[in-house]
């Protein structure tokens, strides 16, 4: 006698169902493969000075308070570059400068490095 994967309190044992994969996630995760085995590696630059929330929170690194004490110090003024934005911003500092540059976030189109941005 075979005994399915789990027992559902309710209708008593049933089998588990295999997960379901979209075209879309699967044509993703080919693309993915292939730009990874070309040696292609791309990271969207966020501009800080015109990003929305929803793009600032979709950065690596930045979380919902983060972002908002970006957007409530960047209404007192822009910021000029990774030295003011240290300064003006709680908790954003040299380590965290550095993840946040490698992200993909830009000040004034530049990182951390003082690189333009690609």
């Amino acid at each position: 006698m075979c005994k399915p994967a789990y027992r559902d309190t309710c209708s008593g044992w049933r089998k588990r169902s295999k997960p379901v994969r979209s075209i879309r996630t699967l044509t993703q995760g080919a693309i993915g493969l292939w730009l990874a085995s070309a040696g292609i590696s791309f990271c969207l630059a966020t501009e800080i000075n015109q990003a929305t929330e929803a793009e600032l929170d979709s950065v690596k690194g930045l979380g919902p308070a983060s972002t908002a004490r970006i957007l409530e110090t960047r209404t007192q003024a822009l910021f000029k570059d990774w030295a003011d934005l240290m300064h003006r911003v709680k908790g954003i500092k040299p380590a965290q400068a550095t993840k946040l540059s490698e992200a993909g976030l830009r000040v004034n189109g530049k990182n951390l490095a003082g690189e333009d941005a690609p």
